[in-house]
């Protein structure tokens, strides 16, 4: 058996809110199809769905994603504004440069280079 993803669900509180911010992000219109459940199609990617549940985030995530930029420092200055928050510095090797970022309602994920 194959099998295709068709979405990536997050868990959050404000479905509405959270889809926005990664419309914001990645492009797309936010779709609010109930006050419970909301997505985005970002162009050249996955649908983002975003579902209301009634426990907080408690964890660090286990998956997140990576966002590559050309300029992660620059981005993270730019999603700020959006409730973007650093996560540390930023780090920078051999293979490029990501700075660890958690979007409003602390998802984490990355916007990388390389």
């Amino acid at each position: 058996m194959r099998a295709r993803v068709q979405e990536i669900v997050f868990d959050c509180a404000d479905p509405a809110a959270l889809v926005r911010f990664w419309a914001g992000l990645l492009g797309g219109e936010p779709v609010d199809r109930t006050g419970d459940w909301s997505y985005v199609d970002p162009p050249d990617f996955v649908r983002l769905a975003f579902q209301r549940v009634p426990e907080d985030k408690a964890v660090k995530n286990r998956v997140h994603l990576d966002l590559e930029v050309a300029d992660p420092d620059g981005a993270a200055t730019e999603a700020g504004p959006a409730g973007a928050v650093r996560v540390g510095g930023l780090v920078t090797d051999e293979q490029g440069s990501f700075q660890v970022m958690r979007d409003p309602e602390g998802n984490e994920f990355c916007f990388v280079t390389g």
